[in-house]
């Protein structure tokens, strides 16, 4: 297993992050995945044992049972604190109450302390807000979260599913007051769904921010068990659950030459899937969220994975955004300056 930054922090985490929302199977998330504690233990252990040292939850998991298996799997192996790095998230509406959800100063404090008490441990280690609040001025988030850190609660903040310009105005509020920044992002990234590349990778890199990929495999579509012309296999995620939006025709196109290539190395499109995402210069983890060991096993080993120049290549022409302003003017324009000696 190898390690990367997280964002500008001096703090390492494993390039493959165990995903938990499969855990649980309460509520919305029974369509995600129903593992019970014995295979939430099982799959902790496996992960820790083979050099994983960084999982991902959230309280809006499973109505907050994700956390609650998380913890007790690892209060029962015994792994020392200090040696996982526990990432959790604020934002979903946990009861009917009018707030119990959002990232009002209130419920962040109030979601803090139950997210500690659900992983029996003392502090988090990195604390994201997992949506865009549009009610709550991102002042007041980024002042409670600073808060949080300021305490102990909360070791480094992250923020997922917001757009480039909002995290910007977020990191320049926190550069004006002196406190703590966004440190990483988490977001949806896949071969078949590159859409970050146009603005978002581009801010990571400037901020020096980490980038924490959930849904690799675009909802299961690229794990090469999806036909066209069939649902999936039973209890297949995408087959009760068809998120996050993908188009299907280059989905499948693209299972086809992964396929081919997976073939000459014996693996999975599943492994060439994750290993072509590993291999972005501004991706720091993959989750992966799995049910069993097997599935588990299959998605460590896409981090020994190493793909030659003609097949990246295959796969990057095969998969790349088609061109959209201002991005194809900007390269235009800049053509020039980057190549003085040309005409």
């Amino acid at each position: 297993m190898r390690y990367r930054m997280l964002g500008n922090t001096g703090f390492y985490v494993s390039e493959i992050c165990l995903g938990t929302m499969t855990f649980g199977g309460k509520g919305f998330f029974e369509a995600v995945g129903k593992v019970d504690q014995k295979t939430a233990t099982s799959l902790v252990a496996r992960a820790l044992e083979a050099g994983v040292n960084f999982i991902d939850t959230a309280d809006v998991y499973s109505e907050g049972l994700a956390e609650t298996l998380l913890g007790k799997a690892l209060k029962d192996i015994g792994v020392k604190r200090s040696d996982v790095v526990v990432a959790t998230k604020v934002y979903g509406r946990m009861s009917p109450t009018p707030n119990d959800a959002g990232l009002s100063r209130g419920h962040i404090m109030d979601a803090v302390q139950a997210s500690l008490e659900r992983l029996q441990t003392d502090h988090i280690d990195l604390y994201q807000v997992h949506a865009q609040d549009l009610v709550t001025p991102v002042e007041d988030v980024m002042e409670s979260l600073n808060d949080l850190v300021r305490r102990g609660l909360v070791r480094y903040i992250g923020v997922s599913n917001w757009q480039a310009w909002r995290i910007m105005k977020a990191q320049g509020l926190a550069d004006k007051r002196g406190t703590a920044r966004f440190e990483c992002l988490q977001a949806y990234y896949s071969i078949a769904g590159r859409d970050l590349e146009r603005d978002i990778a581009p801010m990571l890199a400037d901020q020096k921010m980490g980038l924490m990929v959930w849904s690799p495999l675009a909802g299961g579509i690229l794990s090469g068990k999806f036909s066209r012309d069939a649902e999936g296999p039973d209890g297949a995620r995408r087959s009760k659950f068809d998120f996050p939006p993908v188009d299907k025709e280059l989905a499948f196109k693209l299972v086809d030459a992964m396929r081919e290539i997976g073939a000459g190395y014996g693996v999975s499109p599943a492994r060439v899937a994750l290993a072509w995402v590993l291999s972005r210069p501004f991706v720091t983890s993959v989750i992966t969220g799995v049910k069993t060991l097997e599935q588990l096993n299959d998605n460590l080993a896409a981090a020994d994975l190493r793909l030659s120049d003609v097949e990246m290549a295959r796969l990057d022409d095969l998969s790349a955004l088609k061109p959209e302003y201002p991005g194809w003017m900007v390269a235009r324009q800049n053509d020039p300056r980057r190549n003085p000696n040309t005409k």
